[in-house]
């Protein structure tokens, strides 16, 4: 893959339960890298982080999303998650509050979102400390089974709040 990254768009919140980056897609790129810098979670509650895209309707949470990830924790044996027809992605975002310190970083890159033709497919890693037993990573893909046109992400739990998300989009050459 390239490695030339040409600064997009980015988003920031504070105790939010989700956070969009809207009109970030455009024919300019084929491929897109998001990148996650600081991502803290609020409460012991434990969480599941989604990540959805956005359409020129909004944020789309059809059942049109299939996802498989692999977590790998260094204290115990790996975990994979996988689904279809689900109405987000799962796993990519992988968040375990009840131990969790804070984000290493995760990227994403999107594949084809602004071509009305194709679906829209994903790719992406993270990594993070858990205070109890060490480090942990997720590695994930995933895909949006309708051909249209991606605008942007919406990036959300599953219950709680995020104390604070840094997102940034990059276009890919």
């Amino acid at each position: 893959m390239a490695t030339n990254l040409e600064f997009i768009k980015s988003a920031s919140g504070t105790s939010v339960s989700s956070l969009s980056v809207t009109d970030c897609f455009s024919a300019d790129y084929d491929v897109y890298a998001v990148v996650s810098t600081s991502q803290e979670q609020a409460g012991t509650t434990t969480l599941f982080g989604l990540m959805r895209f956005i359409n020129s309707g909004g944020v789309i949470s059809t059942a049109n999303y299939d996802f498989a990830s692999l977590r790998v924790a260094s204290w115990t044996t790996f975990a994979e998650i996988r689904n279809t027809n689900q109405t987000s992605i799962l796993g990519e975002f992988f968040l375990d509050t009840e131990n969790f310190a804070e984000s290493g970083g995760i990227v994403s890159y999107i594949y084809n979102p602004n071509d009305s033709s194709s679906y829209t497919f994903l790719s992406a890693q993270s990594t993070y400390f858990n205070n109890a037993n060490g480090l942990e990573g997720t590695k994930a893909i995933g895909v949006y089974k309708v051909a249209e046109q991606i605008t942007g992400i919406n990036i959300g739990v599953n219950t709680g709040t995020l104390d604070d998300i840094n997102l940034k989009v990059y276009g890919v050459k």
